[in-house]
């Protein structure tokens, strides 16, 4: 596929995986070879056509900064292909831990493939807890759907809440629908929150906070959820585990500003 074509299939995509669309971007962006002034161009397509995905910011942030963009496409292709947090969590979970999730979350639920040892109570949102189930039956998992109803006794019996951030600075997280009340009743019930922090979600407040303005939705109709950073106990990357810190979540790009001006069509 000619790259122009494939930044136009990343352009039109809906309802891929965040970590896909970056992969793909990265690839199309390898093979353009564009220069600098061509490259912001793209970049501020990419990132005004798919607005909540962290993963497109932080490509393209790094690839606007980069010596050799073509040589850095390529090696972050690489880091959301394996994405290291998928390892980090599966040896940090506790053994024969019962955990409480949200959704779909993809790198959470990499891991938790590979734990035959945990139960997996899965809340829904946005409808996607019906996958997760699915998927984690395929691997033998321990897995059950939550209702609505039975989500704050699951959440006080559960030995951990498991949210995975669609994009974080050390002042704010966003996550799927739903997290915040799931975060919430944790806290009160003293259940320890770990947030799941995907290669790529790591981003200067600058770019979270143009994240949360595009896509925060005041009629409730959003998909994403601000979950306060003080409802948060621990901190999964690809790094590491750490308690919730700014530091725990310090950017893993740099600010380009050309990414926050307007697009030029």
């Amino acid at each position: 596929m000619h790259p122009i074509e494939h930044l136009r299939y990343v352009a039109r995509a809906r309802g891929s995986e965040p970590a896909f669309l970056a992969r793909e971007a990265a690839t199309a962006l390898a093979t353009l070879r564009a220069d600098h002034a061509n490259l912001v161009v793209a970049s501020r397509r990419i990132v005004e056509r798919h607005p909540d995905v962290a993963q497109l910011w932080w490509l393209c942030a790094r690839l606007l900064v980069a010596a050799d963009p073509t040589a850095e496409a390529w090696a972050l292709a690489e880091r959301l292909d394996d994405d290291l947090a998928v390892d980090v969590l599966v040896g940090a979970l506790p053994v024969d831990a019962t955990v409480v999730t949200i959704g779909y979350p993809v790198v959470t639920s990499a891991a938790l493939a590979q734990r035959s040892d945990l139960t997996v109570w899965c809340a829904d949102s946005e409808f996607r807890a019906s996958d997760l189930l699915r998927f984690l039956e395929r691997f033998e998992i321990d897995a059950e759907l939550i209702s609505t109803e039975s989500l704050g006794r699951a959440v006080t019996a559960a030995d951990g809440v498991l949210i995975e951030a669609c994009a974080v600075s050390g002042e704010r997280v966003l996550a799927p629908v739903g997290s915040q009340v799931v975060a919430a009743l944790a806290r009160s019930a003293g259940t320890p929150v770990w947030l799941i922090v995907p290669t790529g979600t790591r981003l200067p407040a600058q770019y979270v906070d143009e994240i949360a303005r595009r896509t925060l939705s005041d009629d409730w109709s959003g998909s994403v959820d601000e979950v306060p950073v003080d409802l948060v106990d621990t901190v999964v990357t690809e790094a590491g585990v750490a308690p919730m810190s700014s530091m725990a979540v310090r950017p893993d790009c740099p600010f380009a500003p050309e990414l926050l001006r307007p697009g030029l069509g």
